[in-house]
């Protein structure tokens, strides 16, 4: 296969690929798929790819299945990256551009992830996958879950939007709705899948989901022809696709497909689970449990991040920086995206294009920087949750 090894991202133990693996099983931190790089930029070259399928599987040699018959796909990936023109103008901004992941399949940035680590579950013999979600993880795991022919688990707040447990049933799972938030539901799902030997797609509890997830960064390069932003705002919960085009960046640069520059990276919260902003601004390696989490863009409440010092690492040698962002200021980004781009965005998507008229009045993003903005998924799933606010 092409991994040749998964490495722990905080200790120096290294596992052999081809056998199911999750945490690390000296010090429980996430692991990394780690490549041949130098084989990879034999053929991962920029004149190769026009050609190529427009998917995320178009970067092929830095993904872990090897075998187009293994992939499970639904064409994810390759996500228009839009300019932003009259948005930057009413934030005084030359060169902004949204990252917009909402044609997804399932609707959301999930795919990605799911995609890679479904497919890999089916290539190392599983039967069965589960996940808790806050909503778009779990219609995306049970939509590759049915289209590998597995069982699919999904464990949710009960608190969510009723269309999301609408899609996700639909698709085939198992939906247990739990007291709670996505933690709790994380604590029953990982039980629930030792007991029964169930594959756990949870964020970043194995090596693959943060591989579909960082083909992001791969198609933020080759859309801005191989010259990343000065500054990409994510909205960040569990911080997968944060931390996925941070290691992206690392790839490409090795086989010299960009510079060594990078972009300030910006993780947005929501101020009623702001974990990642507190821990930044005390100068914390990692982030102590958000009591009492709350806010209606439920991909941000997240109170605890399997990755938080993966995400933290990234915002600091970035020189980037943390933010959250106010309930009213969710709906009003969220509102500013679809009035002046056409743009009907993901809560989160709004808390990003908050925190980006924060910064800029502050001063920490200059008028003629380029900044991307990312949208992580489509706003008509979260009607009958966001609506109240409205």
């Amino acid at each position: 296969m092409s991994v040749l090894r998964l490495e722990c991202t905080k200790c120096d133990q290294t596992f052999a690929p081809g056998k199911v693996w999750n945490l690390c099983t000296a010090c429980q931190a996430p692991l990394f798929a780690r490549y041949d790089l130098e084989r990879a930029a034999k053929t991962l070259r920029k004149e190769a790819l026009p050609g190529r399928e427009r998917s995320m599987w178009r970067y092929h040699e830095v993904l872990p299945v090897d075998d187009p018959a293994q992939r499970l796909t639904l064409g994810e990936g390759f996500t228009p990256l839009l300019p932003a023109p009259r948005l930057g103008s009413w934030l005084g901004l030359q060169r902004v551009w949204v990252k917009d992941e909402s044609g997804n399949p399932t609707g959301s940035f999930k795919a990605r992830g799911l995609s890679a680590a479904v497919s890999m579950a089916k290539v190392l013999g599983a039967k069965a996958v589960c996940l808790p979600s806050a909503g778009n993880a779990g219609s995306a795991l049970a939509a590759y879950a049915a289209r590998g022919a597995l069982e699919a688990h999904v464990f949710v707040p009960k608190d969510i939007a009723s269309l999301f447990l609408m899609e996700t049933r639909a698709y085939g799972a198992h939906v247990e709705t739990v007291d709670g938030l996505i933690s709790d539901a994380g604590r029953v799902c990982a039980g629930l899948a030792k007991e029964h030997g169930w594959y756990e797609c949870a964020t970043l509890k194995e090596p693959y989901r943060v591989e579909g997830k960082k083909t992001m960064g791969y198609e933020l390069a080759e859309q801005l022809g191989w010259t990343l932003p000065d500054v990409i705002l994510y909205p960040t919960g569990g911080g997968t696709g944060l931390i996925g085009m941070w290691k992206a960046f690392e790839e490409m640069e090795a086989m010299g497909l960009i510079d060594s520059k990078r972009p300030r990276m910006v993780a947005v919260q929501a101020e009623g689970c702001a974990p990642i902003v507190k821990a930044h601004a005390e100068g914390k390696p990692d982030a102590p449990m958000w009591q009492g989490a709350t806010t209606h863009a439920h991909g941000l409440r997240v109170p605890k991040a399997l990755g938080d010092f993966l995400i933290l690492r990234a915002v600091k040698d970035s020189h980037g920086t943390a933010v959250s962002v106010t309930e009213a200021e969710i709906v009003q980004g969220t509102k500013d995206a679809a009035a002046a781009e056409g743009l009907f965005m993901a809560p989160e998507g709004g808390a990003c294009v908050a925190a980006l008229k924060k910064l800029q009045a502050t001063g920490d993003v200059k008028p003629e920087e380029t900044v991307v903005v990312f949208n992580t998924g489509t706003g008509f799933k979260y009607v009958e949750n966001m609506a109240p606010l409205w």
